[in-house]
């Protein structure tokens, strides 16, 4: 088959038919599957059920800390040294908190608007406008986080080595209103983008008309690779500090993906001057975090070297969905010639671009089909697509056999919803 775009209006009509008839029968089969977030299946999760037998009386009294008590605000020392080489940064530099790295960087936001990012520092709720660059597609959470507290977005577009550049830096020198920056910079959520050294560099060298310019640096999938020889991400608080900007950079991980979600560990990582403020901040907040649940991780992973071997028996589990949903749309949706995946080597996610205006029009033909999508839109600032076309796909949570259902739907979905694009556009002229 030859590209769509290169049909005639009468192949077009009879691919059309073909296609509607394909998608009529899978809507038959009453299928009710959801591949719309990236959670860990059952399987993925039974890797860590040592974790809640690891931990008896014995281990306590061995430690030269009753951690059952107040105190140790920074976080286990063990736990804050497991964590350091995964946020890049030394082990001072380095805040082991509670169960949810997205919790932190709400706490940061909102530490910000009240009462800046340093001592000195203008609380930005006391702004005019606040505003945030926000690469795109882009993590819907990250986004909503802005439009609670009225922050303006600004989309960045993607490339294959991170955001475009030359647009950031354009953007941040020329106005100080611009005070942060998302970034997911190792197997970026949804496209599977790992920032590019150049990238890196950029990013902490270039100019700011803010001077508290922060960049979120939510590094969820460090530890996300399918395969042996994953991405590797330069340190943004390495480069950044070389650059003269040491506290640009807020680092975030979890162990959210990697062990229990809602029971695992959170860490941030940064400057000694952002760790010192954010840990005075902190202190106010709360008594101390869940210190036993740290040394629960510590004693069952040991350290990073330890995570890193368990990630492995993830990507065994994770590998063959990820090839599962690539195979269908290298079969079925290549050769319209008119789509766009990327084929990520870790995260939790591949991204889908449609011909503009088809992906909500997808969304709702997976629906009727059985199959639940994320809302058409979710990847970009304000729910808004300027192209309604990026459509996110979550392969982890079921087993290869729903997932061929789902993909044999989805597929069949893609390809009506784009058949009647080009053939509604060749009717018109």
């Amino acid at each position: 088959m030859h590209s769509l775009n290169q049909m005639s209006q009468t192949e077009l009509k009879e691919l059309y038919t073909e296609f509607k008839k394909e998608y009529d029968e899978i809507c038959k089969l009453g299928i009710n599957l959801d591949i719309s977030r990236g959670k860990p299946n059952a399987a993925q999760l039974d890797l860590s059920n040592g974790l809640m037998t690891c931990l008896d009386e014995s281990i306590i009294e061995k430690c030269s800390f009753d951690y059952r008590n107040y105190g140790v605000m920074e976080g286990v020392p063990s736990a804050r040294k497991m964590f350091a080489p995964l946020l890049g940064v030394d082990y001072e530099n380095t805040l082991v908190c509670g169960n949810s790295s997205l919790n932190i960087m709400y706490d940061c936001i909102v530490r910000a608007m009240l009462l800046g990012v340093l001592e000195g520092k203008t609380p930005w709720s006391k702004l005019e406008k606040v505003k945030f660059l926000c690469p795109s597609p882009g993590y819907d959470r990250h986004f909503a986080i802005c439009e609670e507290f009225g922050i303006e977005m600004i989309v960045v577009d993607m490339t294959e080595s991170g955001p475009d550049m030359d647009r950031v830096e354009e953007l941040v020198a020329a106005d100080p209103t611009i005070k942060g920056m998302w970034c997911v910079p190792k197997y970026s959520n949804p496209q599977g983008i790992t920032y590019s050294d150049e990238t890196v560099r950029r990013l902490a060298k270039m100019k700011t008309a803010a001077d508290d310019f922060r960049i979120f640096w939510d590094n969820a999938y460090c530890m996300h690779d399918l395969y042996d020889d994953g991405d590797e991400l330069l340190s943004i608080l390495d480069a950044c500090t070389e650059a003269g900007n040491p506290d640009r950079p807020y680092i975030f991980f979890s162990t959210s993906k990697i062990s229990f979600a809602g029971s695992g560990v959170a860490a941030m990582g940064g400057s000694k001057a952002n760790i010192d403020w954010q840990k005075k901040r902190m202190t106010i907040q709360t008594i101390s975090f869940d210190k036993i649940n740290q040394l629960r991780h510590v004693i069952y992973y040991k350290d990073a070297d330890g995570l890193k071997e368990h990630m492995k028996k993830h990507a065994e589990i994770l590998r063959p969905k990820f090839e599962t949903v690539l195979s269908y749309f290298d079969r079925e949706l290549a050769p319209l010639g008119c789509v766009y995946y990327p084929r990520p080597r870790g995260g939790y996610f591949i991204s889908l671009d449609v011909p503009d205006g088809c992906a909500k029009r997808v969304v709702e033909l997976c629906k009727n089909a059985g199959i639940s999508l994320t809302p058409a839109g979710s990847t970009y600032p304000y729910k808004k697509d300027p192209r309604d076309r990026n459509i996110r796909i979550a392969p982890s949570y079921l087993d290869v056999k729903d997932l061929e259902k789902a993909c044999k739907a989805l597929c069949a979905s893609v390809k009506l919803a784009c058949a009647e694009k080009f053939y509604k556009i060749r009717e018109m002229f």
